[in-house]
């Protein structure tokens, strides 16, 4: 080989060398990321509710109706948006912007109390709302919704989301674990999938969205979420949705009738944007039920670190005066004192507030000794400008 043809091979060979580290195989071009959609700050809080009733006593799944009616009101009286599941999704995928405290509604099995005692409530308060619903039950009888009365909902603008075939339990789960991963993946596609197929083809909507019955669910069933086409799905872990979180398990509060934190803590938004943070463990944006007139107000922002807190219990019916009790954030249980000539309850503040939110509670039990099931609970503000304290005080 002469000297030139040795030149030209190698040149050759270096022109093909460049080539292929110029261009990467498929192997190792890096793949595409989806661009993340930013966090806004909003949190929106998911409400999960069953069954109602006026009559009946309270349980982890039954709400008193007049609870229920009581719990939306105070949503509005919060200032909290209830946003439909068609806005929930819209924001979630950064395409929509909503209120920085926002809310969802959803409602799980079927109950026919939904129809008879929560939609009546709702459709009052003009919230949309969203019905997780499972085959089996439907037109279950007895308890459980009709097909008329899922009809109504809908026409009425209800989004009804699937909540499985049978509502199986985790021992039903881990029963058809046992029989084998191909078992398994059978019954999950019969729970996931039939349930979808079933509504979408009775009542003409589409069924987006899953509810994991319990919120039991293991990590073959997130996949198979998307498979089916559900958007989202929903566990009861508490917790409030904001964007980055996953898709296949966002979290939920389930409120229960026998134990009303859940539904304190789903209503306070100490994440959003613009918090306002409370004193040991005060919460500005708990329930502000004021059925009797109070002082401060509800939601007020005064200019004193040494109010008078006071309630007119005038109206308040069948109760023991001795029995009232007070607690102020940051003090606990307060010396409040009763004057029954004009049914005033009142404490005066006597070291100063040094939080910027103040929370108050009441109770008191009735004649026969029974606890109050709804105390008198609010909040107000400091102005801390013009309540200004100089450094040391």
């Amino acid at each position: 080989m002469t000297k030139f043809t040795m030149i030209l091979s190698l040149l050759s060979s270096l022109c093909l060398w460049a080539q292929d580290a110029a261009i990467p195989t498929p192997s190792t071009v890096a793949p595409i990321a989806e661009p993340e959609i930013p966090d806004d700050g909003v949190r929106v809080s998911v409400l999960g509710y069953h069954d109602f009733s006026e009559t009946q006593s309270e349980t982890a799944m039954r709400l008193h109706t007049t609870k229920f009616r009581k719990q939306m009101e105070t949503i509005r009286q919060l200032g909290i948006t209830v946003i439909s599941l068609e806005d929930f999704g819209a924001w979630k995928r950064g395409e929509k912007q909503i209120p920085e405290k926002s809310l969802l509604l959803t409602l799980d099995d079927g109950w026919k109390s939904v129809y008879t005692d929560a939609f009546p409530i709702l459709k009052e308060f003009g919230y949309p709302f969203t019905l997780y619903l499972y085959k089996n039950y439907v037109d279950g009888g007895g308890k459980a919704l009709t097909t008329p009365m899922i009809q109504e909902m809908i026409k009425a603008g209800a989004t009804i989301g699937s909540h499985s075939v049978s509502h199986p339990y985790p021992i039903t789960f881990k029963s058809h674990q046992k029989k084998g991963p191909d078992a398994y993946d059978a019954f999950l596609r019969k729970e996931m999938g039939e349930s979808k197929r079933f509504l979408e083809a009775k009542f003409k909507i589409k069924a987006s969205t899953f509810s994991y019955p319990g919120g039991y669910h293991t990590e073959e069933m997130l996949p198979l979420s998307k498979e089916f086409g559900y958007t989202y799905s929903f566990t009861v872990q508490p917790g409030k949705v904001k964007r980055s979180m996953p898709d296949e398990t966002l979290p939920r509060y389930m409120i229960l009738g026998n134990y009303d934190k859940i539904f304190e803590i789903a209503t306070t938004y100490r994440d959003s944007q613009n918090p306002i943070a409370g004193p040991e463990g005060a919460i500005a944006g708990l329930i502000q039920t004021t059925p009797f007139p109070v002082s401060p107000e509800s939601g007020a922002v005064i200019n004193s670190r040494l109010p008078e807190i006071s309630a007119d219990l005038t109206k308040l019916e069948n109760f023991d005066p001795a029995s009232l009790i007070m607690k102020v954030s940051g003090f606990g249980e307060v010396p409040a004192y009763f004057v029954s000539e004009t049914h005033k309850f009142s404490w005066q503040v006597n070291r100063r507030l040094r939080q910027p939110t103040c929370q108050v509670t009441i109770s008191w039990n009735d004649l026969a000794g029974k606890a109050t099931e709804s105390p008198l609970r609010w909040s107000f503000q400091i102005d801390r400008e013009a309540a200004y304290l100089p450094e040391g005080e």
